[in-house]
């Protein structure tokens, strides 16, 4: 008698098992544009449905664990000493099982919201960052040809110059502030450009700097004051360092020690260097825009 209520009580175990599902983990949303809203709302309704997930995961468990105690219970009142030690073994699995689930729901529910959080911030992040560079072209004084939009992908650095600017030839003459950065970073996807909007300068003069200098980057030809005007340059040096994506994230002083001088209990800081290395490292540029010190670009009129 013992033994027949024993297979019923089994049998009824297996019943309840088969019986009961437990919910998996639906596929990932698609990827789409960062900051797009669409793919926020997606993201919304992802988590959304991994909370129901997660209840009905909770439900279903508290019924599996429910009905194995009461068949347990039938065991042990029958002295099915087996069965009930069975019952107890797959009540454990049941709850390690349910476990697993519920952490793998839990972490793909976090991530989800993670993942709308940072589409939701992005368009805040990128309007902080500033204004997208002006694409325009590029023509070195000795005959290179160069657009802005070639170099999407890399961090582009602009340096506004000029040969008879004590200020900017500080940095060359006295220190080599621009060229050493631009080969601190030429092999890290950063490209260097000076450019000269001085509208009396000449080609060969700076052709001449550049080889007496041995500059790793090319002067552009800006004595129309395009690019000067494009980008809002009003001294020599004013840099702009554009991002991956096109934006100006940092723009003005070279550093905060002109011609070598800083103000006193006052740490230099190079704020070129430290844009370029926090864009490098994924970071926001912490100073992300500086007034700019030196001589006025000297404009021609009316060109």
């Amino acid at each position: 008698m013992v033994r027949k209520r024993s297979a019923i009580a089994a049998a009824l175990v297996f019943a309840v098992l088969t019986s009961i599902s437990f919910a998996q983990p639906g596929p990932a949303a698609a990827g789409q544009d960062p900051g797009n809203q669409r793919e926020v709302m997606a993201q919304q309704q992802r988590t959304r449905w991994f909370q129901v997930q997660i209840d009905e995961l909770k439900s279903r468990q508290d019924a599996l664990i429910g009905q194995l105690q009461a068949i347990h219970a039938v065991a042990v009142k029958e002295k099915a000493t087996q069965t009930a030690e069975q019952i107890e073994k797959l009540i454990s699995s049941q709850q390690e099982s349910f476990r697993a689930q519920l952490s793998q729901l839990q972490q793909q529910q976090q991530r989800a919201m993670q993942g709308m959080r940072q589409r939701a911030d992005r368009p805040e992040r990128a309007a902080r960052r500033g204004r997208r560079a002006p694409d325009v072209e590029l023509k070195s004084f000795d005959g290179r040809n160069y657009k802005l939009s070639d170099f999407k992908g890399q961090i582009v650095v602009l340096e506004w110059m000029n040969l008879d600017c004590p200020f900017s030839m500080y940095h060359y003459k006295t220190k080599t502030s621009m060229i050493d950065l631009a080969k601190k970073y030429k092999d890290k996807e950063v490209v260097w450009f000076a450019i000269n909007s001085t509208a009396n300068t000449s080609p060969e003069a700076n052709v001449a700097f550049a080889k007496g200098h041995k500059l790793p980057y090319p002067i552009i030809d800006d004595r129309s004051g395009r690019i000067g005007r494009a980008f809002g340059a009003r001294t020599t040096p004013h840099v702009f360092v554009i991002d991956r994506d096109g934006i100006v994230a940092y723009q003005g002083a070279v550093d905060n020690a002109p011609m070598g001088k800083v103000e006193a209990n006052v740490a230099n800081v190079n704020y070129v260097d430290q844009a370029i290395s926090q864009l490098l490292a994924g970071q926001e540029v912490s100073t992300p825009a500086t007034p700019p010190y030196g001589c006025s670009i000297k404009y021609g009129n009316g060109r």
